[in-house]
């Protein structure tokens, strides 16, 4: 389970900015920025300099989970490109198949698996004329009396 299973406010977003805004850095900032900024609010949100707050709890969890995503760089990379969506396919597919689904589930992509559809009559002729050379009958068997040519 997952920090964003817990909360049913959360959605899943398609721009990778909450993360950053959560450290208090800007996109362009340094891994070495992003140590500093972490370490600075983990001190200040620890839960056991805070016992009684559990919004600190909370907002320290959160500040855990954007350092963990933002020091890598496969999944800041992903992050940045796709938001907390790519990060959650990334969980579910692989990191390295996360621009695949994206390009696999993008409008021109749908459009042309539909038009191919359209023009093969539901991918029959793909299936007759790939997978069995069935096009104008080329795989017919042929018949003796069919050779014979009579003279005139």
């Amino acid at each position: 389970m997952t920090a964003m299973d817990n909360n049913p406010m959360r959605r899943l977003s398609a721009t990778g900015d909450s993360l950053y805004i959560i450290l208090g850095v800007p996109k362009t900032a340094t891994g070495d920025d992003i140590k500093k900024s972490y370490r600075r609010l983990a001190l200040r949100f620890h839960p056991d300099k805070n016992p009684d707050n559990l919004e600190a709890g909370e907002k320290f969890k959160d500040i855990n989970r954007a350092n963990t995503i933002l020091s890598d760089v496969t999944k800041r990379n992903i992050y940045d490109n796709y938001g907390s969506l790519g990060l959650y396919i990334a969980e579910q597919f692989g990191e390295e198949n996360v621009n695949t689904y994206f390009v696999l589930t993008s409008g021109w992509c749908k459009a042309i698996f539909f038009c191919t559809a359209v023009f093969t009559c539901c991918y029959c002729c793909c299936c007759l004329c790939c997978c069995f050379n069935f096009c104008c009958g080329k795989c017919r068997p042929k018949h003796p009396e069919e050779d014979y040519v009579p003279d005139l």
